[in-house]
């Protein structure tokens, strides 16, 4: 029996390496592929789509390496896809940042700029980018989930949320100024805006629970 492969999409934004630490220490007998290579996406067992940054240079690195319509492939055949925080917002149909970029649209909905002038429900002025611990309320069942309590904290780091058009593709929302959905699932596709790598025992839970889930809701 072959081992369990993941393709760690790579395209020059991030530190994707302690992503695959993180599968490894979770994964047990796992064969992480930091790749860009189109064969080594398509034939890993699940894919995580990761990301940092701002979106056009990623969105520009992306659409020079195709990647875009490899990860559509991925999503359309069923694979399980784990997206994360720009990776995320790529997904989206349109993001606000660098005035105005063009994304997936393989879901619908917008990136949307937290402000220069945010401020909390009593009016205290918050910091963007939105970095640190922060809460995660779960708004859905999903396998994912499975063995994080509602409400745990996870880390993240960004200027920018994701609003979607579809509020039954909510997974999870946090708090920061404002409510904004910081985790989707729609089928076989999951997408977080926190770190999973960087979040401690949750995170590791999160990605353990992703190498062993089949892609069904």
């Amino acid at each position: 029996m072959s081992t369990p492969s993941v393709a760690v999409i790579d395209y020059g934004m991030g530190n994707l390496h302690s992503v695959a630490s993180a599968l490894a220490k979770v994964g047990g007998d796992v064969e992480a592929r930091v790749t860009n290579e189109r064969s080594q996406i398509i034939s890993a067992d699940r894919v995580i789509f990761p990301g940092v940054g701002a979106i056009r240079d990623c969105m520009g690195e992306i659409r020079r390496l195709k990647l875009d319509d490899v990860v559509n492939h991925c999503i359309d055949a069923g694979k399980p896809v784990l997206a994360v925080c720009v990776g995320m917002q790529a997904l989206m149909t349109r993001s606000e940042e660098n005035g105005g970029v063009d994304c997936f649209d393989t879901i619908a909905g917008q990136v949307r700029y937290f402000g220069k002038n945010h401020v909390d429900a009593d009016g205290n002025k918050l910091k963007v980018p939105h970095m640190g611990w922060n809460n995660v309320f779960q708004k859905k069942a999903h396998p994912l989930w499975q063995g994080i309590a509602d409400g745990s904290r996870f880390y993240f780091v960004h200027s920018y949320f994701v609003q979607v058009e579809d509020e039954s593709l909510v997974a999870g929302v946090s708090e920061y100024g404002r409510q904004f959905h910081s985790v989707l699932a729609r089928d076989n596709v999951f997408a977080a805006q926190f770190h999973p790598e960087k979040s401690g025992e949750a995170g590791l839970q999160l990605l353990k629970n992703f190498l062993a889930w089949d892609g069904k809701p």
